[in-house]
């Protein structure tokens, strides 16, 4: 479609920017949400994801199954996901607040590349939180992978505790450093054309706030470092849930080496089923012609 054409087209449709995994405005990860977007073409959803530069910006339209609420479409500047947890998370904030109606109080349904996803609202119905997808891959790394991310970060060999495929859509592998503070030391350099979607993962000391650190790399999309990533979360609590290296509800932190605070709040209920939820805030609402 031309330009002529393309701005012929377009229309004045509900948008806001919500920020999320944070309680403070411009502290957690932002996405942007069109939360009218059923009749957009994949071309102007991409077009859009490009502009926004956000690490992921969100279409919502009507579900195409009973059991939904609505249906979500995720988007970074590099092209489309099957599924996001932020994006989830700050979506359907953005519809709740924009007079969405959920089948079952207190939970909605979103429909997307992955399925179904469950959110429960917290009783207050001040936090969302999303049942995590099904991991699609687990096990450990092959050697010839894990030498390419040992290289990437610049770490010797020995200071790797663990890793793992932590795969629930986006493609995530996962390294365990010996500490949070090796995890905000490293600095890595990814190859232009890499495939990764890397996870880094490491303790806080007894007793700190937060029982881990993230930072989450994800240049196979575009993105060299996602502020804070609640699909990555999702698959390594999984993992540290299986594995027994947590039994308990905890929290993680993320963002801090990009200037930002994120708290994600990770548990597990009696059925074995991992949650992870967080707070969210609207920043930006209004509409945009598109």
């Amino acid at each position: 479609m031309n330009e002529r054409l393309w701005l012929m087209a377009t229309r004045k449709r509900d948008f806001t920017q919500v920020d999320v995994f944070s309680h403070t405005p411009y502290l957690g990860n932002p996405v942007a949400v069109v939360l009218d977007a059923d009749g957009l073409s994949d071309d102007a959803m991409q077009r859009l994801a490009r502009w926004t530069n956000l690490s992921e910006t969100t279409f919502v339209l009507s579900p195409t199954t009973a059991e939904a609420d609505y249906r979500l479409r995720i988007f970074t500047p590099g092209g489309e996901l099957p599924f996001a947890g932020h994006p989830t998370l700050g979506s359907a904030h953005a519809w709740l607040e924009n007079g969405g109606q959920p089948k079952f109080s207190g939970k909605l349904v979103q429909e997307c590349g992955v399925g179904l996803v469950t959110l429960n609202q917290s009783e207050e119905g001040s936090q969302l939180s999303f049942r995590a997808p099904v991991t699609v891959k687990s096990g450990p790394l092959e050697p010839s992978l894990l030498s390419t991310i040992i290289n990437a970060l610049g770490v010797d060999e020995s200071e790797v505790v663990a890793h793992q495929y932590v795969d629930n859509g986006p493609g995530w592998v996962c390294v365990q450093l010996a500490s949070a503070a090796r995890v905000l030391e490293v600095e890595p350099k990814f190859d232009a054309d890499s495939d990764l979607m890397l996870g880094l993962i490491g303790a806080h000391p007894d007793g700190s706030e937060s029982a881990y650190e993230l930072r989450a790399f994800a240049p196979k999309i575009g993105v060299y470092e996602d502020p804070v990533t609640g699909s990555l979360n999702a698959s390594v609590a999984q993992w540290l849930f299986r594995t027994g290296a947590v039994s308990n509800a905890y929290q993680a932190s993320q963002g801090h080496r990009v200037g930002r605070q994120g708290t994600i709040a990770l548990s597990v209920d009696g059925d074995g089923e991992v949650w992870v939820g967080g707070p969210t805030v609207t920043c930006i609402r209004g509409s945009i012609d598109i």
